[in-house]
């Protein structure tokens, strides 16, 4: 059984819950706001931090003008490190029975890594401050091209990409915060540690999605938001390639004016600022993207993987080879046996749940077999034999435990590599929960998902598997 301190606490959490989300049902909003928000005034935030003082580099990036969305990219400084000479080119993705076939895409569809100037362009967007007149030098390459400005207190990675070739790439993993529709975000102090645990453990560049929350933005804004960051991470790695080619063109020119100024080598809008994220045209692998849902987060994680099972190669180089689902939010009308032994369990009751559904589907739409809240509704589409691997964390006191494993189960009917991972004596957000994060259980969590994760993302392929 879970900790006392655990059950007083969840006591705690859910009263708070429902007062707020009771709140938000009585101020119903008429008109849906257009730009929404991220994050409530009583979510603890983790300022973003470009030093690798714990291993992990971070920076916030708003890429919708229209809207409130945003990410928030991990560094790991493991891809500072040279590649391994012997590693292979990653495997092409599992075989599909029908539909877009993907099996050219490897390793050298890749975004190339491309060189930028060492100083900071007109919008700020490498989010960090010059280093004092005291160290301020030029950039330092190490043995293996990477330019790793070092001032004193520590090693900053200032957002400048390699100059060479050599410089680590590294898989992409898109994750998407719990909060049950209404609440959390991609900037939380306990979604900051969780992601800093996963990006050293599976040794992958993550990208936290700061969807836009519900009831001011309703379904299908928040599965919206998520799809648009998977096509900007496409976008991304198309426009790094273009902009080294560029590049190469106007060197190979032989003209000094082009030599002089680096800043003629980007792809730049029309304010002068360079359209490329830096971070991950240097150290991204869009070929090996990983899905990766923290309960509602699970959902979006699911409805962005089918979308991109239909888009098939056009959204070459991204190819989404895994997706990970912890505890995921599904329901139904027809209650399944935890569903109804466990309706009163922590943290995220039923009833609770019940409450956030009616928050965030739109009036005119609610059902508890909406497509995006059951998943073994039939013709929900696209067929299941052609989804991607698909692990799933469940808890032993979570009442959505029984969806999530039968919707595993159907997965594995077809063919789909679809563990489950169940965690005696664990609760709802077990791995994720600011009170529950640093627990051997939450540890051990994110240690297997790096097992499995490891074996679709490696180079080398992985030796374990469940």
């Amino acid at each position: 059984m879970p900790s006392v301190a655990v059950k007083l606490y969840s006591v705690l959490f859910k009263f708070l819950l429902k007062h707020r989300l009771q709140n938000r049902i009585q101020a119903r909003p008429d008109d849906s706001n257009p730009f929404g928000i991220t994050s409530r005034p009583e979510e603890t935030v983790a300022a973003a931090n470009p030093l690798f003082t714990d291993g992990v580099a971070t920076k916030d990036i708003h890429i919708d003008s229209f809207t409130s969305l945003s990410i928030r990219i991990f560094l790991p400084e493991s891809s500072l490190t040279p590649p391994d000479p012997d590693s292979k080119p990653p495997p092409g993705p599992r075989a599909r029975a029908s539909g877009p076939k993907r099996s050219d895409l490897d390793s050298s569809h890749s975004p190339p890594s491309y060189s930028y100037p060492s100083r900071r362009n007109s919008y700020g967007n490498f989010g960090l401050p010059p280093p004092s007149e005291e160290v301020k030098r030029e950039p330092r390459r190490n043995s293996y091209g990477c330019s790793n400005d070092i001032v004193e207190g520590g090693g900053v990675y200032r957002g400048y990409s390699p100059s060479g070739e050599n410089c680590r790439k590294l898989p992409v993993m898109l994750q998407f915060h719990g909060g049950g529709w209404v609440s959390g975000s991609n900037d939380s102090a306990a979604n900051d540690f969780f992601c800093r645990r996963i990006a050293k453990l599976c040794d992958v560049v993550v990208v936290a999605v700061g969807y836009r929350l519900a009831p001011e933005n309703r379904y299908p804004a928040a599965f919206e938001d998520g799809l648009k960051v998977l096509n900007w991470l496409g976008k991304q790695a198309n426009l790094a390639e273009c902009s080294k080619s560029m590049g190469s063109v106007r060197s190979s020119g032989g003209s000094a004016e082009f030599k002089k100024s680096d800043v003629n080598r980007h792809i730049v809008d029309t304010f002068g600022a360079s359209m490329v994220e830096p971070w991950l045209a240097a150290h991204g692998d869009p070929s090996r993207c990983v899905l990766l849902g923290v309960s509602c987060g699970a959902n979006i994680a699911d409805y962005v993987a089918r979308k991109a099972v239909e888009a098939g190669r056009l959204l070459d180089p991204v190819n989404v080879v895994a997706q990970v689902l912890m505890y995921p939010f599904f329901i139904g009308s027809v209650p399944t046996h935890s569903e109804i032994k466990l309706a009163n369990s922590y943290f995220y009751d039923k009833a609770v749940c019940t409450l956030a559904w009616k928050l965030f589907l739109p009036e005119e739409e609610f059902s508890l077999d909406h497509p995006a809240a059951n998943p073994l509704i039939p013709d929900r589409g696209p067929p299941l034999k052609l989804m991607p691997p698909t692990l799933t964390v469940v808890a032993e006191h979570d009442w959505m435990r029984d969806r999530a494993i039968a919707y595993s189960e159907e997965l594995r009917k077809v063919n789909v590599d679809a563990p489950v991972l169940e965690y005696k004596d664990a609760v709802h957000e077990f791995a994720t929960l600011d009170m529950l994060l640093k627990t051997p259980q939450a540890q051990a969590c994110a240690e297997d998902i790096s097992i499995w994760v490891k074996k679709y993302i490696s180079l080398r392929g992985h030796e374990f598997s469940y």
